[in-house]
């Protein structure tokens, strides 16, 4: 098996081309995406330059998580090197990988150990508060007290997870578009008239009607293997139950619930049950992260819930598989009226100890810039959006560059929160031990077990006690 590094070394940006060169701009990912290399050319505020004016000839470290778009992962060098260039200093950016079980752990030790990068970027929902309760972040305030007198409001879910304790720790930069996808053509066949909204319970019937193996066609695009696409919607269909793995108030694990089994019974189901059978790929259970992004790019499911990289994959490579695309929020379950799908932003955070950190902030305010984001956005249309209300209306493609951005828009103007019948309310405060329960895959292992024949009441009783643990180790004793 071949080694696959936390992270990669992409080149140093600035001070010329000569020092970025073509492994600068290769991309690293698994399963990468290419297409043709952005043209759009970003300028750097003046405001910006004059401000790093005392930084120039300095050094800077990035550390940027991965995103599925290699020609993305470009333009963000792009404008990285355009800033480096624009204010003399020199800039190294590396790309991580989320999704590695030990990335919190590794950076941890880095920042203790003095030698982390000064600046990353990593999804808010999910690591934001980890590292806040290990001490490893700066107050960030100042920054996001600017920005917000220049570009308006951030993101709304940005406001519960980048804040603790009324200062931000992290700082709002593209909201990431999130997604439920059917294939509209195979519906259309069937005779089925899409919907905006369904039932999980519709959900799994359409996904069975529209399914013909003779075909190579799977109604059921989606894993419950270790991966943060089935994390992400085995969370959402127990939220949308009405079960939680903690309470409101982000300290205290109430998995082990009626609900809980419930919906994890229902999942379950989808995957032990002959009759649904025909609707699974071959080795669905088993897949990976990219494993459902490939599979609905060849053309062989009929429906996946993923981060909108996979719309963005079929637009930039003009795949027929976007013409065909019926793009829906998510689903509601017998808790819910209205889909819990908050959206997640990507966020700037400067670690504590950083050699460069007013550099750091003086990049991070100008990547959050529709001239420094749109490229990136180009090459991943729905994947990297403006986090910030007025960057919106900066550039029309933010607006009107795909049908699907108004609907995104919306997301992240959202009141919330978002209300279940049985009291919980979303988002719940951020908090160490959620975030990394899900990051150490107790809820795949749960589902896991559930289809090697271990009773659902049984795994999610187990499942809790693993959160239990994970807890007490995050400092919320239970």
């Amino acid at each position: 098996m071949q080694e696959n590094p936390l992270w990669s070394r992409r080149g140093v940006l600035g001070m010329g081309l000569g020092l970025l060169g073509a492994a600068g701009l290769a991309a690293c990912s698994d399963t990468p995406s290419t297409s043709t290399p952005n043209k759009v050319q970003p300028e750097v505020p003046q405001e910006l330059i004059d401000a790093a004016v005392p930084l120039k000839g300095s050094a800077l470290g990035v550390l940027s998580q991965k995103l599925y778009s290699t020609a993305a992962n470009a333009a963000l060098d792009s404008s990285i090197k355009t800033f480096a260039g624009a204010t003399g200093t020199t800039i190294e950016n590396s790309l991580v990988q989320a999704d590695a079980g030990d990335v919190v752990a590794k950076i941890d030790a880095e920042v203790k150990g003095g030698v982390a990068r000064d600046l990353a970027f990593m999804t808010d929902s999910r690591f934001v508060a980890q590292f806040h309760a290990l001490g490893d972040l700066e107050d960030v305030t100042d920054v996001v007290t600017a920005l917000t007198a220049k570009y308006g409001e951030p993101t709304a879910e940005s406001k519960n997870f980048c804040v603790f304790d009324g200062k931000w720790f992290a700082i709002p930069y593209h909201f990431i578009g999130i997604g439920s996808f059917l294939r509209k053509d195979w519906m259309q066949e069937k005779g089925i008239t899409p919907k905006e909204v369904y039932t999980w319970e519709e959900l799994r019937d359409l996904c069975l009607a529209i399914s013909d193996p003779g075909k190579r066609r799977f109604g059921w695009g989606m894993t419950v293997n270790r991966s943060g696409d089935a994390n992400g919607m085995i969370e959402a269909l127990i939220n949308a139950y009405g079960g939680s793995i903690v309470d409101n108030d982000g300290r205290k694990v109430i998995f082990d619930s009626p609900e809980t089994v419930q919906a994890v019974t229902f999942l379950g189901d989808i995957y032990t049950n002959a009759k649904y059978k025909p609707m699974l790929p071959p080795g669905v259970t088993a897949w990976t992260d990219s494993s459902n992004n490939e599979n609905w790019l060849a053309g062989i499911l009929g429906y996946t819930r993923n981060q909108f990289s996979v719309y963005a994959d079929s637009k930039t490579k003009k795949n027929p598989v976007y013409d065909n695309t019926h793009v829906f929020a998510d689903c509601i379950g017998p808790a819910t009226d209205t889909p819990l799908l908050l959206g997640q932003s990507q966020a700037f955070v400067v670690f504590k100890g950083a050699k460069n950190a007013a550099l750091a902030k003086l990049l991070a305010q100008y990547l959050v810039s529709a001239k420094a984001l749109l490229g990136v956005a180009k090459e991943a249309p729905g994947l990297a959006l403006p986090a910030w209300e007025k960057v919106w209306d900066a550039d029309p493609y933010f607006t009107s560059g795909d049908p699907a951005f108004p609907v995104q828009r919306k997301i992240t103007q959202l009141k919330l929160p978002l209300k279940t019948k049985t009291g919980l309310a979303f988002p719940q405060k951020a908090n160490a031990g959620q975030q990394a329960a899900v990051g150490a895959y107790v809820l795949t292992d749960m589902m896991q077990q559930v289809i090697q024949g271990t009773a659902p009441a049984k795994a999610v009783t187990a499942a809790h006690a693993k959160m239990v643990q994970i807890f007490n180790q995050q400092g919320l004793p239970q």
